[in-house]
């Protein structure tokens, strides 16, 4: 059974990557994951904002420490250079990563201003990353910026990293563009070595007891993974040389199974890990060879893109005529009066 897949321009042994999560923190739990059979591992996010406030009272507590005690010695307060930030423990663990691990290791970066992108990329290519995974987690919460200028802020984020580092780069991508093949296009178009279908929007929640906003976290499920489907199987074949990795919603091997069919090189997994362990790895793994043997294919690349839009009969199954489809099948509850 042949499980390999082109990705970035690496070829994988098989086709399940582990995404961005807090697993990847842990260099026990990373070697598990590739025990387990993981073809690659994304790192956890690196936030901009966070290396700023972090900076900023560094700066403030410890670079600045002899205002208002001029009269103390050096030894007062403790030296900043003693204190390892956000930043440097990335970097270390992506170095340790780097040398426990026989897979790529991606490094995952989330920033905020031009000059973050560009100096935390140089960084994390120097501290040895396979390849960069661009997590641009942009809420375009501005009514006055049209839509044009959101994807504008896509490119030029691409433009300006191709053009500094040599790593691979791989766009994780937001659904809400208005046309979401056009945007993938265009990224191709800047240089993009692959895209990663859909990043998850963590929505805010209120508390109605203290009127407050709070933080909320919803681990995602099986169907989620149809969005990502969708687009991967109207992507497919279409741009010459682009990854395509499906993120978001797979928890199963059957997840798995729909996304490959649909067109994808990789599948990304998270929730389920945090929820089962490292040992779903290769539980999915099991059950992808297990339906391959059962379906008499010898080769992931004999699954890939078999129920994609230019495979089906009818591709505008993917579009409005499945609307339709799901409307006219639906039936109501017995005893429901209509």
């Amino acid at each position: 059974m042949d499980l390999t897949t082109q990705y970035l321009g690496f070829e994988l042994k098989n086709p399940i990557v582990p995404s961005a999560s807090p697993l990847s923190k842990s260099i026990d739990q990373a070697r598990q994951l590739e025990d387990h059979g993981a073809a690659a591992i994304i790192m956890y996010s690196l936030f901009e904002e966070a290396i700023t406030t972090e900076t900023e009272t560094m700066n403030r507590f410890l670079h600045q420490q002899d205002t208002g005690f001029a009269e103390a010695d050096q030894g007062f307060l403790p030296d900043w250079q003693d204190f390892s930030g956000g930043l440097e423990q990335y970097l270390e663990n992506l170095r340790r990563l780097k040398e426990a691990l026989d897979i790529p290791v991606i490094a995952s970066l989330n920033g905020v201003t031009p000059g973050g992108w560009l100096s935390h990329a140089r960084e994390l290519e120097q501290a040895g990353a396979d390849a960069l995974e661009c997590n641009v987690y942009y809420v375009a919460a501005d009514i006055h910026q049209s839509g044009t200028q959101v994807e504008e802020r896509y490119l030029e984020i691409l433009h300006t990293l191709k053009g500094q580092i040599g790593i691979p780069i791989n766009m994780k991508l937001s659904p809400s563009f208005s046309s979401v093949g056009n945007m993938v296009q265009r990224l191709a178009a800047e240089g993009a070595d692959g895209v990663a279908l859909f990043n998850r929007f963590y929505q805010p929640d209120i508390n109605i007891d203290s009127l407050r906003l709070q933080p909320s976290l919803h681990p995602s499920t099986s169907p989620e993974a149809l969005l990502a489907m969708r687009w991967i199987a109207i992507l497919y074949g279409r741009i010459e040389g682009l990854s395509l990795g499906a993120t978001g919603g797979v928890h199963s091997a059957e997840d798995a199974i729909k996304l490959l069919l649909a067109g994808a090189d990789v599948v990304h997994l998270c929730s389920t890990l945090l929820k089962q362990g490292t040992g779903q790895v290769a539980h999915i793994l099991r059950g992808l060879c297990e339906w391959m043997e059962a379906q008499g294919f010898e080769s992931v690349t004999e699954v890939r893109g078999n129920l994609s839009a230019l495979a089906i009969p009818n591709p505008s199954e993917y579009e409005r005529a499945n609307y339709v489809n799901v409307i006219d099948s639906y039936s109501f509850s017995p005893g429901v009066m209509v």
